[in-house]
């Protein structure tokens, strides 16, 4: 196994897979690969108690894995596989657990098409430093999709995830699976960033707002082909624990770049595709691309 990007979602993965007796290869700069060659990667959790696994650690990946997990941001995503050459995966599987829709046209560009298994993972996971992860949520859930890779590979894969404590699935349907997350990640993490607010106030005092934004994502979602339901979302909403933010929320409070580009800026972009108005996730993004710029650092 191979990770690319060992944050708090491939850290937590790799560190679970390590941990099940797998060998794991953790890729990333100077710094991470300094990290966990010296200490391993430190997982402290709820859920799993607190752990360090010693595993390797490199800037590339050298030699053929069967699976490797791509959890950069997708920001920076295109920097990240240089660090993994198609000669070197050789047939391994290409698993990216990355927010957005559009990654994997661009990584079934890059390695063959059949290698490509796009995933979705629930979790509440932040690297807070190299090679240490706190996970806060009581789950860790992976649901993967790819119509052209055989079945057996996807069930052996699931069986490997289930077996370090991911609960793990496959679905048939890539798209509805990659729709069905943004749907409810999009206004979540636009809306938390843009009001600097946890769940709990975006429910109640921006209500009206979430419930137009919910809708003019559920109408670009069904012009994709992909039903979404507007009470479904409000619903999953109002049970999340009021004090919960977006990831996207948390890059912005500690001045890191934003995911803004495959989650607000793929909306926009589908929706000129589908001909389909979307004039406040339109607002949102050009409020968040400001706020963005004029934090960026000199």
């Amino acid at each position: 196994m191979a990770v690319l990007g060992p944050g708090g979602v491939g850290g937590l993965v790799g560190a679970l897979l390590a941990r099940a007796g797998h060998r794991v290869t953790f890729l990333g700069g100077e710094e991470t690969v300094r990290a966990v060659r010296e200490h391993g990667i430190q997982v402290r959790s709820g859920m799993f108690g607190d752990f360090t696994v010693r595993a390797e650690a490199d800037t590339e990946l050298r030699e053929p894995v069967d699976v490797c997990l791509v959890t950069v941001k997708q920001n920076v995503l295109g920097a990240a596989l240089d660090r993994v050459s198609p000669a070197a995966l050789g047939d391994g599987l290409v698993v990216p657990l990355l927010n957005g829709i559009e990654h994997p046209a661009a990584l079934r560009a890059r390695y063959r098409p059949e290698l490509v298994v796009p995933g979705v993972i629930r979790v509440a996971s932040t690297r807070v430093a190299p090679g240490i992860v706190e996970h806060g949520s009581p789950f860790v859930e992976i649901d993967l999709a790819s119509a052209a890779t055989p079945a057996e590979r996807l069930d052996e894969l699931v069986t490997v995830l289930d077996g370090a404590g991911v609960r793990a699935a496959t679905r048939a349907d890539e798209a509805a699976m990659l729709w069905g997350k943004l749907f409810f990640l999009a206004p979540f993490a636009l809306m938390t960033t843009h009001h600097k607010c946890p769940v709990g106030e975006m429910r109640t005092v921006h209500r009206a707002e979430l419930v137009d934004l919910v809708a003019e994502v559920a109408a670009l979602s069904n012009a994709a082909g992909v039903p979404a339901d507007v009470d479904a979302a409000l619903r999953f909403y109002d049970a999340f624990p009021p004090e919960a933010k977006s990831s996207m929320q948390r890059d912005a409070e500690a001045g890191r770049p934003l995911e803004l580009d495959a989650i607000g800026g793929a909306l926009l972009r589908i929706a000129r595709q589908h001909s389909v108005a979307m004039p406040l996730t339109e607002r949102l993004v050009a409020d968040l691309a400001r706020l963005s710029e004029g934090s960026a650092p000199a």
